[in-house]
């Protein structure tokens, strides 16, 4: 969404703490955050004024258009996991495994069946991390022209059931 600074803000002003998991240190910094949706809304959705707030009028209606390109619904049969981000520095100590797998307490704790993501094709370790904990792919989609603009070119949808 760029610039760093305004995406950074915008992230701030429209991330639902009702929407996510945070991995902690014991000193307090953030090491991790999961984000899912569900009926009642998602983990960094923010409308179009948010949008304004940030970038102004003719950037908030580029970046809206393209955002709603990437968005997906709520799926009322399987839980939707709606972003998995880890600290730089951390990466590679188990954390989005463990994010991965409080996700799936909480898909278990309201009544879903499965869990389902979805990940870029340039993000290889996040598949890599998504197989290991038994998710396998079903379907994937491809951007066409418009992976110039996102940087990558296909999205593979990942599904596990639950217990």
């Amino acid at each position: 969404m760029g610039p760093e600074a305004r995406a950074h803000a915008f992230l701030v002003r429209v991330m639902r703490a009702d929407h996510c998991i945070c991995a902690v240190s014991d000193d307090g910094h953030l090491l991790g955050i999961a984000g899912f949706k569900s009926p009642k809304g998602s983990f960094a959705g923010g409308e179009v004024p948010d949008l304004q707030v940030i970038y102004g009028r003719i950037g908030a209606l580029w970046r809206g258009s393209l955002l709603r390109l990437l968005q997906t619904d709520a799926d009322n049969d399987r839980f939707l996991i709606d972003g998995i981000c880890v600290a730089p520095d951390q990466r590679g100590r188990g954390i989005g495994s463990a994010l991965v797998v409080a996700l799936m307490a909480e898909a278990v704790r309201r009544g879903y069946p499965a869990i389902r993501l979805e990940v870029i094709d340039t993000n290889i370790r996040a598949r890599a991390l998504y197989e290991r904990l038994g998710f396998a792919a079903f379907r994937s989609e491809t951007l066409g022209p418009l992976r110039h603009v996102f940087g990558f070119s296909r999205a593979v949808s990942m599904v596990r059931s639950l217990p």
